[in-house]
């Protein structure tokens, strides 16, 4: 089979490649490649839902802002910052009052740490620690501003200090309040977001900055800067460009308001999320109501109902609370029996943040509107070519891609509704005629269960949070030669059962720390999975001034908590997720590159990141992998054999459904960026109908506002982004059929492969292109036929 070019001048056969979306997760930066959060795709295997409402807030700062070096959350470990003591104290003392700085100076935000102290930062600290930060990085700016030349130690190190500040005590407070949001956070932060994007906007505009640059690339000692040296100073000078700093000063002032409209806008379109996703509550009373829930949604129910007052639920005898979070919906939408129940909490769903003070109709087109003036004014036609001056694809190539996959998809999704029509049918099922949205993933359980045998809530036992860790480091050990160990209480953390982890390397010395957040709280967090940096590698940040910081990630999923006395007990697609987003937090974690602006995760093109991630996922599948984590809480037996293959054979069920409900996102998303005209004839929702006839086979309802809870490409940082999953998809699965070619039952060639790839996919970060860093590994260009042959789908000829 020919190779499928990834460079920009991609190339596709007409093949279908469709991926049964089991639900994962994901993420990746935005133009100045400071990648935050990254978020799992919106899939889930029978529904559409989306799981994951990235995150709000930090992301749409990668995506909106770009200042020059901006890393995502670089933090570290009580950095040697050297930062121009006498200009710092003087600008403090010149410009803040006694009062100012008595309040300053227990500020938790204002100490050094290398672990954010999660455990005291709160509301009332933000407005005065930001204040206080601002101040002293503007004097920053200033001094390298005054004394920069085109050299590294004189440019890029002190820019890097400065932008890393910033970058770990605003992303400690925004992390904060994606995990425990409550009103005094979320005012706080409001009222001091605009003077932090003002400095970013001043950072990345800054003309001495971008001439600096501009000189080292024009430099008779170009060619001798390394490799990662050299996409430093290109991104800089791209993203400074992107940022605003060619245009006049009339349109840079154009340009500044619509980048602090946009943070706003953001900001709200994720809090009415959060907001009306908590506000639907179902209390029920009588368990007739709630036949065929499975024990532990029964569990969760009676155990939201003891939180809201209702002290004596139990699972069996009630009261139950239904909620529209992750577990409590799918659950409801997947096993009730009460079809009345599915379709109240599924029209919950689809109307979310679309009413009355929660209404985010009109903050989409201002979002809209905003972007393609921005785009106008950078000289680009549409914000989705904005958004592509930074990736892999052009717009072009995206769209072909897209719509390959949807021509191919649609038969195969066709075929799936006619099945569920008639095993409905067959079941007796007085709906079979006029299958519904609320009817689709209920039937689809139904099906999966007959035809594979396979109950994923009767796999449950089989899959506790601790035995499915184990499983995950052992495998992260064999493949990557690394160990991961519990390290509680060696960092603050900001609810008491959030785990610490410290990754060594083969010497035994760490390497790398995390957090992981992983039960669902749907009060104050947010939906959804993700992973986010919170301190890079860097050597400029080292804390001893030899050895470079080391990097410190968190991970962050929203799985069923423990019921009672049982520990959590996951489905097979929240084990997905776990080893999805490990896979991005490997990548922050093992990068081996000291320049901290492309280290790990940092300057990687969008559409490449997700690499790492679904490439884990494959090995839920590898054999000896599940047997590892499907051990039963109670007994301690593996899962039987039986079980893991029909779950190999369950991979591919409805594939082409779930294959077109995330091209139905891709779509729209490049539609809304490329194509819509804000204030025409077409509303966002005429757009939205008009690519669902061709990406979905039932017609969503009329009253689907389904774009008003699209936190990915509104309040995230996948506007005209989100075909990336689709595009690194064809990158993971290649990489994984690496270690198929290798031989997945030969130990010693899968630890060879497994070195490889840990040498230059989780190595090289930022410092190489990513087409060039597949190549190193797998020896060739990507090819789809990997991610066909996984998928168990035809060739189109």
């Amino acid at each position: 089979m020919a190779t499928f070019s990834l460079s920009r001048s991609i190339q596709l056969q007409p093949v279908c490649f469709i991926k049964p979306y089991l639900f994962k997760p994901n993420f990746q930066s935005y133009p100045y490649h400071s990648l935050k959060s990254r978020p799992c795709p919106l899939w889930s295997s029978s529904f559409s839902l989306c799981l994951l409402h990235t995150r709000a807030l930090s992301h749409h700062h990668h995506h909106r802002r770009r200042s020059p070096l901006l890393p995502p959350h670089t933090i570290g470990p009580k950095p040697a910052r050297r930062p121009i003591p006498s200009v710092r104290s003087f600008c403090i003392s010149a410009s803040s009052t006694v009062a100012e700085m008595a309040d300053t100076g227990s500020n938790p935000l204002l100490k050094e740490f290398y672990f954010p102290p999660f455990d005291s930062i709160e509301a009332s600290h933000v407005r005065p620690g930001i204040r206080a930060l601002l101040k002293q990085l503007e004097c920053d700016l200033e001094e390298l501003e005054r004394t920069v030349e085109p050299t590294w130690p004189k440019l890029v190190e002190p820019l890097e200090r400065i932008v890393d500040r910033l970058a770990v005590v605003w992303g400690a407070v925004s992390h904060l309040k994606a995990v425990k949001d409550n009103a005094d956070l979320r005012s706080a932060i409001e009222e001091v977001q605009p003077e932090k994007v003002a400095f970013e906007l001043k950072l990345g505009q800054s003309k001495p900055i971008y001439n600096a640059f501009k000189a080292i690339r024009e430099s008779s000692d170009w060619e001798a800067l390394t490799g990662a040296r050299k996409r430093i100073v290109e991104a800089q000078i791209k993203e400074a460009v992107l940022n605003g700093v060619a245009l006049d000063d009339e349109k840079r002032e154009e340009f500044n308001k619509i980048e602090q409209e946009l943070a706003k806008l953001s900001q709200k379109f994720g809090e009415n999320v959060l907001d009306s996703t908590k506000k639907f509550e179902k209390l029920i009373t009588d368990k007739k109501d709630i036949e065929g829930l499975p024990a532990s949604a029964l569990g969760l129910a009676a155990q939201t109902a003891v939180s809201k007052g209702h002290e004596n639920a139990t699972a069996e005898s009630g009261p139950w609370m239904i909620t529209l979070d992750a577990p409590s919906f799918m659950a409801v939408v997947q096993h009730a029996k009460n079809r009345t129940l599915r379709e109240e909490v599924y029209r919950a769903y689809i109307s979310r943040a679309s009413s009355e003070s929660l209404d985010n109709t009109a903050i989409i087109d201002q979002i809209l509107k905003l972007r393609l003036e921005k785009a106008k004014l950078l000289g680009y036609n549409n914000y989705a070519e904005v958004s592509m001056a930074s990736k892999m694809a052009t717009v072009e190539k995206a769209e072909e891609l897209l719509e390959k996959l949807r021509s191919a998809s649609w038969n195969p999704a066709v075929q799936d509704m006619e099945d569920l029509k008639v095993f409905a049918k067959s079941q007796g099922a007085p709906e079979a005629d006029n299958l519904n949205h609320w009817d689709t993933s209920f039937w689809s359980e139904r099906l999966r269960e007959s035809k594979y045998d396979l109950n994923e809530e009767e796999l449950r036992p089989y899959f506790s949070f601790p035995k499915v860790m184990d499983g995950l480091f052992s495998l992260a050990h064999k493949l990557f030669g690394i160990s991961v160990e519990p390290a509680d209480g060696l960092a603050p953390v900001w609810m008491s059962d959030v785990k610490f982890y410290r990754v060594n390397g083969s010497s035994g010395s760490p390497i790398a720390y995390f957090y992981f957040d992983p039960y669902s709280r749907p009060s104050e967090k947010r939906g959804g999975a993700w992973m986010d940096e919170v301190v890079g590698r860097s050597r400029v940040l080292s804390q001893d001034g030899s050895s470079p910081r080391l990097p410190v990630a968190h991970m962050v999923c929203n799985q069923m908590p423990p019921v009672g006395d049982k520990p959590s007990l996951m489905t097979f697609r929240e084990v997905e997720t776990v080893f999805h987003e490990f896979g991005h937090a490997l990548q922050h974690m093992l990068t081996k590159q000291d320049e901290g602006l492309v280290a790990g995760i940092r300057n990687i093109e969008w559409d490449a990141v997700e690499l790492p991630s679904q490439f884990m996922e494959n090995w839920c599948y590898h054999r000896d992998t599940l047997m590892s984590i499907g051990k039963h809480y109670e007994t301690g037996e593996s899962i039987p054999d039986d079980i893991y293959k029909k779950l190999l054979a369950a991979r591919t069920f409805r594939a082409g459904s779930q294959s077109l409900r995330q091209l139905r996102f891709a779509t729209l998303d490049l539609q809304l960026h490329s194509k819509y005209v804000p204030g025409g004839p077409e509303s966002i929702f005429d757009v939205d109908r008009r690519v669902s006839e061709k990406t979905q086979v039932l017609p969503p309802l009329a009253e689907d506002k389904f774009l008003c809870g699209f936190s990915h490409i509104f309040a995230g940082g996948y506007a005209a982004g989100y075909y990336s999953y689709k595009w690194a998809e064809v990158l993971s699965a290649d990489a994984f059929s690496a270690f198929e070619d290798a031989g997945l039952n030969d130990d010693k060639a899968v630890k060879e492969t497994g070195h490889r790839f840990r040498e230059t996919v989780l190595a090289l970060g930022g410092g190489k292109a990513p087409l060039e860093v597949f190549v190193e590994f797998r020896g060739r260009e990507p090819s789809p036929e990997a991610l066909l042959r996984h998928n168990g789908l035809l060739q189109v000829a």
